[in-house]
């Protein structure tokens, strides 16, 4: 039996046309000149930087200048370098759970500690600031929120972002780290507000983004950060010291996305919307569902699969243990508790209809044997 993988952290989305023209206009002329290609300044085509800067003043981060955006080889890419600038040795750092499973090794390598937060299903995943100022302390030096949520899809909206950042003046030793890779995914009433459209007197917020997940440039490597001057620079002397910069045809790729950000955002959410609603009903159907809010961001669902655990077990074990038998009946998930979660699976919707479908067959099976 071929596996069916929902477990991908990229969507089986066409590449924008005006990002593949972009990027074969560049090779062609490399081709009938017979030159090499131009090699971009370490922060990025100043192109990109600026176009970067402007549509961030278009979501209501008025005060972001180019000098503020580095363009990086991808997002991990360019949390490595920032964390490597932001932590010292043994650096406190908040992570609210569940959460992208990336951050454990970063801040690990980057030579932090990593202390989690965990957050509940049954009331959305919120973060309350009663909730987030009994986490801090003054030795936590890094908050790291993700806009919309791997895995949950949960969207902190801006009164909840200001809420929150209310509690985060009182610390002025911290900084907050806000990743918004997926922040043109979004089904909720209005967009993703950015961290930074929010009031920062401290000069302490920084945003991770990229290309692969909201623009459709899966595989072209590119990723981008904006943070206060004196950091960004920092960044890019430490990027220019240990790497070398994303290749100029990626870049214009990325630049003509940026350009066209809105209608491919919007483009692939009606994509999605048919997978959305098909995989949110199969698992409402499944025996003993709980009732589960929609998640408003990404292309993933994150299923309360608790009820389905061996008992007896210790939990993180069996939740290995069903992720593994669901392998087996072949359907390829995210084990929750790689995100602080056990017991949970993420799974992609961004995947072809008649995957999902025969994939969730092959779920439902499984899981009604294991109910009975």
């Amino acid at each position: 039996m071929q596996p069916i993988t929902l477990a991908s952290g990229y969507g089986n989305f066409a590449v924008p046309e005006v990002a593949l023209a972009a990027a074969s206009q560049a090779l062609e002329a490399a081709r009938q000149t017979g030159e090499p290609l131009a090699v971009s300044p370490a922060a990025g085509l100043p192109e990109l930087r600026e176009a970067l800067a402007r549509r961030y003043c278009q979501r209501g981060a008025t005060g972001v200048v180019a000098e503020q955006v580095v363009v990086t080889s991808g997002a991990k890419t360019g949390l490595f370098a920032l964390l490597s600038e932001l932590l010292r040795p043994g650096d406190d750092v908040l992570l609210p759970t569940p959460n992208w499973f990336g951050f454990f090794e970063l801040v690990r390598r980057t030579g932090g500690v990593l202390r989690t937060r965990p957050l509940a299903a049954a009331d959305n995943y919120t973060l309350t600031p009663e909730t987030l100022r009994a986490a801090l302390t003054p030795a936590t030096r890094l908050l790291i929120l993700s806009n919309p949520n791997n895995p949950t899809g949960r969207v902190y909206s801006r009164a909840e972002w200001a809420a929150l950042l209310a509690v985060t003046t009182d610390f002025p030793q911290l900084w907050v780290l806000s990743d918004e890779i997926y922040e043109g995914i979004c089904f909720g009433a209005v967009p993703v507000p950015t961290l930074l459209a929010l009031p920062d007197p401290g000069q302490r917020h920084v945003v991770v983004s990229g290309f692969s997940k909201s623009l459709a440039l899966a595989g072209w490597g590119v990723g981008c950060l904006v943070a206060p001057l004196a950091l960004a620079r920092a960044v890019v002397a430490r990027l220019f010291a240990t790497g070398v910069a994303v290749p100029v045809p990626a870049q214009l790729a990325a630049l003509a996305a940026t350009r066209h950000a809105e209608e491919i955002g919007a483009g692939l959410c009606a994509q999605l919307t048919p997978n959305r609603e098909l995989l949110l009903a199969a698992l409402a159907a499944l025996p003993g569902a709980p009732a589960t809010v929609a998640p408003e961001g990404t292309y993933y669902i994150f299923a309360d699969f608790t009820r389905f655990l061996t008992a007896g077990v210790p939990v993180v074990e069996a939740s290995a243990q069903l992720v593994q038998r669901l392998a087996a009946a072949g359907v390829e998930v995210v084990d929750g508790a790689t995100c602080g979660a056990p017991g949970f699976v993420r799974m992609s919707y961004a995947v072809a209809e008649a995957e999902l479908r025969e994939a969730l067959v092959r779920l439902r099976k499984l899981l009604a044997a294991v109910w009975t």
